[in-house]
């Protein structure tokens, strides 16, 4: 036994900290930080107040009567209850990871199908953006389907 005691204890990264509950809350942050654009900007923020998550669940509470009128109520203590777990800041910065490269992989898509089109378009339509045809994107157009292996993300060396 040393001072600080015996093993540290770490957590299971294959297990969700998180209660169900708490889990479609953060889901719900992370859709709409990736669909507002600020993903880059929300994964700095988070990383440097991670030690800081306790805290932040208690301002949460200091500030509860201003912000109950923009969220539910039941929500909102949902995440601030979700915010008083360590692991809580690693679950949203996961998932803010997991829809922006969703979003990424969509939006990619789009603009190979986009430009697959301008192709057959005509001389004029390319060139001087005359008259462009109307482009309708089909479903898996908009949502392609996800990579079969994660090999296939990334090419072997």
């Amino acid at each position: 036994m040393g001072l600080i005691g015996d093993k540290p204890q770490f957590s299971d990264p294959d297990k969700n900290p998180l209660a169900p509950e708490e889990n479609v809350i953060v889901e719900k942050v992370a859709r709409k930080v990736v669909e507002k654009g600020m993903t880059v900007p929300a994964i700095l923020f988070l990383e440097s107040v991670k030690p800081l998550n306790f805290i932040g669940s208690q301002t949460l509470v200091f500030f509860e009567p201003i912000v109950q009128t923009l969220f539910n109520f039941k929500d909102y203590n949902t995440f601030q209850t979700a915010l008083e777990k360590r692991e809580s800041i690693e679950v949203l910065l996961l998932k803010i990871e997991e829809f922006d490269a969703v979003e990424h992989r969509r939006q990619k898509a789009i603009k190979k199908y986009i430009k697959k089109e301008k192709k057959n378009w005509k001389w004029y339509q390319r060139w001087l953006g005359i008259a462009t045809p109307k482009i309708e994107l089909t479903e898996e157009d908009i949502n392609p389907p996800p990579p079969e292996k994660p090999s296939d993300q990334f090419p072997p060396k």
